[in-house]
């Protein structure tokens, strides 16, 4: 590691700044000398003395550069400095002329004038009272700042982090933070609780321990929200929490009563069990069994002859529907509701068009949605009509804890009578409860999805509640068409979910398997499956058709390696290619990347049209580096995207994914290593999961005990969430 230095300088010229995490890149002066630095500096300006603490790296291009790690900033002293930082537009209605005016009225003291004796500045020509009320108020509030970040730091934060923290809190930032460090665990700000409590360990005074308690309770039940609980039984949250706090489960069931009186968190019978909840995730749960009975209620009348119009539906497509989809398509006619699942094969798609096909000849006005933006492509593609994410159906905006907000809700409800989801597996239960939330009453609801995958990245286990609830009618497609019997691909998904070893050793169809019993050789040909062999075999390209899953993130045969490896063997430096090093991953021009969380920030242009918004799994590759604007220029299928460098934090390289984040894609081949699998991931619907992503072809590499091992295990990784609860609850009022 290169080792840091400290250099003192005036701020000469801000080349880019992002005012949201501070990323900066900026000209300044030291001892006569002009430098270039970048980094998290805060909402720096010209004239300004900063104090850079980093280290020194030389840009191909541009030569010598200071990367920060730390900026300390000073108020200028001389009234030269005090002009050029007054003329860069950092206070509100101060410009150019007008900042001349006051260093010319008041030179040294000019600053000491604004914050002490803002009347004075209304003797000067062109600024009224009421306007040097309002520029005292803003260098006030920048001095706030300022001072905030320089007292923040010394406790290991980034600049990044005190502005959020100074947005936050804002004039009483440091007396919060010191009063409870545990304050910034919250969602908005995202220190995490182990960080807070390093921070309190450096505070002057230790802060009353009853906050640790508190943020030590929270912390659990948030954690395991992010592992998809929606709630705990309070006699497993009390011991977790008792256990990393090194207190008594008394102190820390006392501190859960006083949280839930706080409404900090909420708190539910179900069965004689006691289960907490984080309000937030509470109420979206009990919204969304509301909703549900109330749906149930409010049948949407139907006046025609529904059997003709199936007859009618086959005759236009040439297909014969069997006994289920029938009823599939008259339930979503009749009943306004349906959950319609099934695995590969079984012809959800065709039933899917006959639905369409009834409820557009009804005169309904139709919305498809799904919940990524290549689900909604897919859904697009197998039923020619235009579908939308589930976001971009709701209409998302942010607030200003960058926390989605939908237009769309019961007082401004969407426009359709009919709404179809796909993949409902993945939808998690805010967003489902915000779906339910902006029907219209009368408005029909179809859920499609396959109820032998992996439930969602978020909290909840919709689908599964939904249908253990009974309270829905379901149909589930179970009879594989005989021409989808000829894919092995259709025939070992179903074996894997009925817990068989799927035949693994033809050669003669799309399903492969290769045995290599160590990571590292599975990890070698991975990459030869993907650089030459599937290529010239098949002629698929290595980045747009083949697709690496795995298990985990870790080992030799887990993305991270991967992702070096292959990105080393199909996307090698060249010198007509620029890159460009992020702490240690390299960013080229030609990668294949993945968004890794919702970011509707972005903006992103099209042939057709703009927009705002990229999606958690959304893959694209890197088409330019631009080293003067510091942009990535991404491409998404057709929409193309400028990223910030200071962005490269929500982005991977995505030549090996894991399968979680391949939910509701399809590729056509998929290569997947399966050795050397942890015992936790080594589960049935993952390997299900996984197989059912690939449309043409599969390779899975690594041990056929591995393999016999994960189509066994049916023990899926449990789900605490109360939807189905709240539904029987309500179901038998």
């Amino acid at each position: 590691m290169d080792e840091l230095v400290t250099i003192t300088g005036v701020v000469e010229y801000i080349t880019f700044q992002n005012t949201e995490n501070g990323y900066t890149v900026l000209d300044f002066s030291s001892n006569g000398e002009l430098y270039t630095a970048t980094g998290n500096a805060g909402s720096l300006y010209c004239g300004e003395r900063v104090t850079l603490t980093g280290t020194w790296t030389v840009h191909p291009t541009f030569g010598k550069q200071f990367r920060i790690e730390n900026c300390r900033r000073e108020m200028p002293e001389t009234a030269a400095e005090m002009l050029s930082y007054l003329a860069s537009g950092i206070i509100k209605g101060v410009k150019e002329k007008t900042a001349a005016k006051i260093i010319e009225a008041f030179g040294d003291e000019s600053f000491y004038v604004i914050e002490k004796y803002p009347e004075r500045l209304a003797k000067i020509k062109g600024i009224s009272a009421e306007k040097a009320r309002e520029i005292s108020k803003e260098f006030i509030n920048r001095a706030q700042e300022r001072e905030a970040l320089i007292a923040l730091e010394k406790y290991g934060l980034s600049t990044a982090e005190c502005l959020r923290i100074f947005k936050t809190y804002g004039a009483r930032t440091v007396e919060t933070v010191e009063k409870n460090p545990y304050a910034l665990c919250s969602d908005g700000i995202g220190i995490t609780f182990e960080r807070a409590c390093e921070i309190a360990d450096k505070l002057p005074v230790r802060p009353d321990d009853e906050y640790r308690i508190a943020a030590g309770v929270l912390y659990v039940v948030r954690h395991n929200l992010h592992n998809g609980h929606t709630c705990l039984p309070r006699e497993k949250l009390v011991p977790t929490a008792a256990m990393l706090l090194g207190c008594s489960d008394d102190t820390a069931d006392i501190q859960t009563d006083k949280l839930i009186e706080q409404k900090q968190l909420s708190s539910y019978m179900l069965n004689s069990r006691d289960f907490i909840f984080m309000p937030d995730i509470f109420n979206a749960e009990k919204k969304a069994a509301d909703s549900i009975l109330f749906m149930k209620h409010f049948t949407p009348k139907n006046l025609s002859d529904i059997e003709s119009e199936i007859n009618k539906a086959e005759l236009i497509s040439g297909i014969c529907y069997n006994d289920k989809q029938r009823l599939a398509i008259k339930t979503a006619v009749e009943k306004g509701m349906l959950i319609l699942t099934g695995g590969p094969g079984t012809g959800k798609t065709t039933t899917l068009r006959g639905i369409l096909k009834v409820f557009e000849w009804q005169g309904l006005e139709v919305a498809l949605a799904a919940p990524t933006g290549r689900a909604a492509k897919r859904m697009s593609e197998l039923t020619g009509r235009e579908a939308q994410t589930i976001h971009r159906l709701l209409e998302v905006e942010w607030d200003r804890n960058d926390r989605p907000v939908f237009s769309r809700n019961r007082r401004n409800p969407i426009s359709a009578n009919a709404v179809i989801v796909d993949e409902l597996s993945m939808v998690d239960i805010t967003v489902f409860s915000s779906l339910l939330e902006a029907l219209p009453i009368g408005c029909r609801l179809i859920m499609v999805g396959d109820s032998d995958q992996l439930p969602p990245v978020g909290a909840g286990n919709v689908l599964h509640d939904l249908i253990n609830s009974k309270a829905l009618p379901v149909v589930e497609l179970n009879e594989v068409f005989r021409q989808a019997m000829e894919s092995l691909i259709v025939t070992n998904a179903h074996k894997i979910v009925r817990g068989e070893m799927p035949d693994i050793y033809r050669t003669d169809k799309d399903f492969f398997f290769m045995e290599r019993s160590q990571p590292y050789a599975a990890a070698a040909t991975v990459a030869q499956l993907c650089s030459t062999r599937l290529p010239n075999a098949y002629g698929y390209s290595p980045t747009e058709d083949i697709q690496v899953l795995c298990p985990s993130r870790k080992g030799e045969a887990g993305t991270v390696n991967l992702n070096k490896v292959l990105q080393k063997c199909l996307n090698p430096a060249a010198k007509h290619k620029k890159e460009h090093l992020f702490g240690q991953r390299i960013f080229r021009e030609g990668d294949k990347l993945m968004q890794t969380k919702n970011n509707y920030n972005i903006t992103w242009k099209s042939d057709e049209k703009e927009g705002m918004g990229i999606f958690n799994g959304d893959i694209g590759v890197l088409e330019k580096i631009d080293e003067a604007a510091h942009t990535l220029k991404i491409r998404f299928d057709d929409r193309v995207a400028d990223y910030p460098f200071e962005s490269h934090t929500e982005l991977e390289h995505a030549y090996a994914i894991t399968v979680h984040k391949s939910q509701g894609n399809e590729f056509d081949a998929v290569v997947m290593p399966v050795t050397g699998v942890v015992e936790q991931l080594a589960y049935r619907n993952l390997l299900y999961t996984a197989v059912t992503r690939a449309k043409k072809l599969i390779v899975l590499v690594g041990s056929a005990q591995t393999v016999e091992r994960m189509a066994a295990n049916n023990s899926k990784s449990k789900r605490y969430s109360a939807l189905k609860n709240f539904i029987m609850l309500g179901d038998s009022d």
